[in-house]
């Protein structure tokens, strides 16, 4: 009689990287509030077209985009110190963490899996965020704009990441709301998990492994071979 072949336990990544801004935290409608009123200033709409484009992209490049698109007369650092300007009221009164963030977070450290984030945003504003949740000790590290050459869909930003978890990037999770950060991701040969919100729900994510409801979906806790831990708000 031939022994019954031994089932094979599903595979478990080792490793988890969060994109930020509309993925973590409601940032990208905030984003949205203050591009509109950088254009608005200047006689212009944010359309939602532009808004695809400069989605996921790293800030300098995202405003370049938004002056070539409407031939602006000004600069990336006149529209960045605008931005810095207009910025610090909105986060004192409209930031948000995202549906199932902190249960999420909560769950990934009970199982012991390295987490990280991996962004596109400025290092300084990251981090201001991040405090006003207490959140930044909880993650290995943080890549920002600062930290790489290539912004995203480049997939440098992920093949660092998984470098510095000791991973391959196909042992590493990557949850990202954008398609230009679900390209750079798939293109690094990470499992993709799209969390769309807003304006991206839109977005084309090929080659994620699925596209989730929010960060609470039931699927992300299958895939991770965990039970999600209950957490006070």
């Amino acid at each position: 009689m031939t022994p019954a072949a031994k089932s094979e336990s599903p595979f478990r990544p080792k490793a988890a990287v969060f994109d930020l801004d509309g993925l973590m935290f409601n940032t990208e409608d905030l984003y949205q509030f203050v591009g509109g009123e950088l254009l608005r200033r200047r006689g212009h709409v944010f359309t939602a077209e532009l808004l695809d484009r400069m989605m996921g992209r790293p800030g300098k490049i995202a405003l370049q985009i938004m002056i070539d698109t409407h031939a602006l007369d000004t600069t990336v650092e006149q529209l960045t110190i605008e931005t810095d300007e207009i910025f610090p009221a909105i986060l004192d009164n409209r930031l948000a963490m995202m549906p199932g963030l902190a249960t999420l977070l909560a769950t990934l450290e009970a199982a012991d899996m390295p987490k990280a984030i991996a962004t596109s945003s400025r290092r300084s504003f990251v981090v201001d965020v991040l405090t006003r949740f207490a959140l930044e000790p909880r993650f290995q590290f943080i890549l920002s704009a600062e930290d790489i050459v290539e912004g995203k869909p480049h997939p440098e930003i992920y093949l660092t990441a998984a470098k510095r978890l000791n991973v391959s990037p196909q042992e590493m999770v990557v949850f990202e709301d954008s398609q230009n950060g679900c390209r750079a991701a798939v293109a690094a040969g990470a499992i993709a998990v799209a969390v769309p919100g807003g304006h991206s729900l839109r977005h084309n994510f090929d080659g994620a492994r699925f596209i989730a409801e929010s960060l609470a979906d039931p699927r992300i806790y299958e895939l991770l071979q965990a039970t999600p831990v209950a957490v006070e708000l």
